[in-house]
């Protein structure tokens, strides 16, 4: 079985981040834009490589921040989680979570992501819980609501204190905000 590799967007060369921005395309029929994959850069990364160099698995944890209550919370958002077709129900998404998340666990207050409704069945069955309360963005504009995006967050606190049923803001940034 191939085994998990975590590395900084830094250490991954062109290649494979076209690698992984080509597992991304291949992954979400609805699309990725430039911004998405943008937006899993910056971070760490855990891959999988098959034995022909392949990129089978992946997923990455970016810094961002969220407004809680007041907080400003340190949070591991996590982005990009992908398993090839071919590979799927191999417990591969597994793996690169329990990598991610022993990053957040590590080095920040919480996490954070949006899931898809293909991914919420991962993140349920795992340290993750449902956000219920609202969820918004702190705009240029100032902190502006984001109904659309209700019910699909999840969060893994490590030391924050979190309301689940209170708002919960993320920082901007180009492209889908969450």
């Amino acid at each position: 079985m191939s085994s998990v590799e975590l590395c900084h967007t830094y250490q991954l060369s062109q290649a494979q981040l076209d690698a992984v921005h080509q597992l991304l395309l291949d992954s979400f029929p609805l699309g990725v834009t430039d911004d998405d994959f943008a937006n899993s850069l910056g971070g760490m990364h855990a891959v999988v490589w098959n034995d022909r160099d392949q990129l089978i698995a992946h997923a990455s944890v970016v810094p961002r921040r969220m407004m809680h209550q007041g907080r400003s919370l340190r949070t591991g958002y996590v982005e990009a989680v992908a398993v090839a077709t071919d590979h799927r129900r191999q417990r591969l998404g597994s793996r690169v979570m329990d990598a991610i998340e022993t990053v957040i666990k590590g080095g920040y207050d919480l996490g954070a992501l949006s899931a898809s409704s293909d991914g919420q069945l991962l993140y349920a069955d795992r340290a993750w819980r449902r956000w219920t309360g609202t969820t918004s963005v702190v705009s240029p504009e100032g902190i502006r609501r984001t109904p659309e995006e209700d019910g699909s967050v999840y969060v893994m606190p490590v030391s924050a204190s979190l309301d689940f049923d209170a708002d919960l803001a993320c920082d901007w940034r180009a492209g889908d905000v969450w």
